[in-house]
Order: C-alpha cells, then sequence, then structure tokens
C-alpha cells in the first residue's frame, strides 16, 4: 500500500514511512503541487494510491464519488510532523485494512 501525501502535509512524510509504506509520494514529487483537488485525486486513482490529507475535502469528495482512491483523513488540528508521523505509524494495521475494506475512508484524530 502506498500513501500520496496531500499539499497540506510535510513533503517529508513519505520519507519517513518508506519501511511501513513503501512507494509513497508527496503531491510535490508527481509535479501537483498547487493543482486542483480533483488532480490530485484522478493522480492518486490513476496510480493506485491511498491518499493522505487533513483537508475536509477530500472527505467530501470521498462521500460524492466513492473510492477509488480511499482516503486516510488525518484530522488532528495544527501539529507537529511528528505528532503526525506518530500518528500513522500507531495506526499502520488500520490504513492497511483500509485497503481491503468495504469503507473508503479512515479517520484518525
Amino acid at each position: 500500500m502506498k500513501l500520496l501525501f496531500d499539499e497540506n502535509l510535510s513533503p517529508k512524510l513519505p520519507r519517513l514511512v518508506e519501511n511501513i509504506f513503501p512507494g509513497s509520494l508527496h503531491v510535490r514529487d508527481c509535479g501537483l503541487k498547487g493543482q486542483s483537488d480533483q488532480a490530485v485525486w484522478e493522480y492518486a486513482r490513476a496510480n493506485g494510491f491511498t491518499l493522505a490529507s487533513k483537508d475536509g475535502d477530500f472527505y467530501q469528495r470521498s462521500l460524492l464519488l466513492g473510492a477509488p482512491p480511499k482516503l486516510v483523513w488525518l484530522c488532528l488540528g495544527n501539529c507537529t510532523r511528528l505528532e503526525l508521523l506518530d500518528l500513522i505509524v500507531r495506526h499502520q494495521a488500520d490504513i492497511r485494512a483500509l485497503e481491503s475494506a468495504n469503507e473508503s475512508v479512515l479517520l484518525l484524530s
């Protein structure tokens, strides 16, 4: 399972989770910096990523369109990169389970 981290998250996160989610990227790595949510959504869908974001707009899009892509919605408010990393690491089994689950969104807070 590979994650595509949205623009509102640290571009260092893919490198920090490489050992548990190999192949993960940040939107900057894909030339999507500053692009629309639709463009990010379509890239994730077309390339087999699970989208990771703090943006509620992606949750709304997920309700409207369903999966793919699936969404890991990180609801922490203002936080450090290390706090996000800790949340992802603690819930790595839940994130992996999303891949085969009927649900299209995993809310982590």
